[in-house]
């Protein structure tokens, strides 16, 4: 199994490397616990790692990853499953205190390609079901972008549906009490972004204009985008 035995060369690199270079932090967050100041919601995707898209260091991201970022809608019924994401949201905001809710959208994200092109529709667990009903949470944005789509060729139904998902996603996030109420106080931040990967670009959402923007690698030169602002 070559992918495991370079997962273990990989541990090994990092044991004698990057472990040693900051072994006073690995001990400080041993003995004092974590204390990130954001909250990552990221796509599963294998080529979006925000820990490498934003260079941050061990203890800076308390990081969630699912299918396309999806957040639920708050549901407090435990019949309805069970709630990883919003366990995860809860634990982040309510005990950690982050400061900023980041939701981390990408470009050509399969879980999107998948619900637009109806790939898992009427799929069984096991087949797509489990998939398909994750992304049934984005169903209406979905077939309003189709229908658009349909009547004007212009339209990159995948792109459009890729930052729909993102703002709907902050949307829900604000159906939680805890962060409602947060915000409301000023204690916590929500943003929104998406990154390229074939260009390595993230465009950021700004809630002034509403749009997502491209943030210039010489950002410090640049205002920030509205909602970036400091705590």
């Amino acid at each position: 199994m070559p992918e495991f035995k370079a997962l273990l060369e990989g541990y090994r690199r990092f044991r004698t490397g990057a472990y040693q270079e900051q072994r006073r932090r690995y001990d400080a967050l041993a003995d004092k616990g974590q204390a990130p100041g954001v909250l990552v919601i990221s796509c599963s995707d294998s080529r979006v790692d925000p820990t490498r898209i934003f260079d941050t260091e061990p203890g800076q991201m308390f990081v969630v990853r699912n299918v396309a970022n999806l957040v639920p809608h708050f549901d407090p019924d435990p019949t309805h499953g069970q709630h990883s994401t919003s366990a995860a949201i809860e634990y982040a905001v309510t005990q950690l205190k982050v400061h900023h809710i980041l939701v981390l959208g990408h470009a050509r994200c399969g879980g999107i390609k998948a619900s637009l092109e109806g790939t898992f529709d009427n799929a069984q667990p096991g087949e797509g079901g489990f998939i398909n009903r994750w992304m049934s949470q984005i169903a209406p944005a979905r077939d309003t972008i189709r229908a658009a789509a349909q009547l004007s060729p212009d339209i990159d139904a995948c792109s459009a549906l890729e930052l729909a998902s993102i703002r709907l996603s902050i949307d829900n996030l604000r159906s939680f009490p805890f962060i409602a109420a947060a915000e409301a106080r000023g204690e916590l931040h929500l943003q929104g972004a998406l990154f390229d990967i074939a260009e390595g670009v993230l465009r950021v959402l700004n809630h002034d204009t509403g749009k997502f923007e491209a943030l210039s690698v010489d950002w410090e030169s640049e205002p920030m985008p509205g909602q970036l602002k400091a705590v």
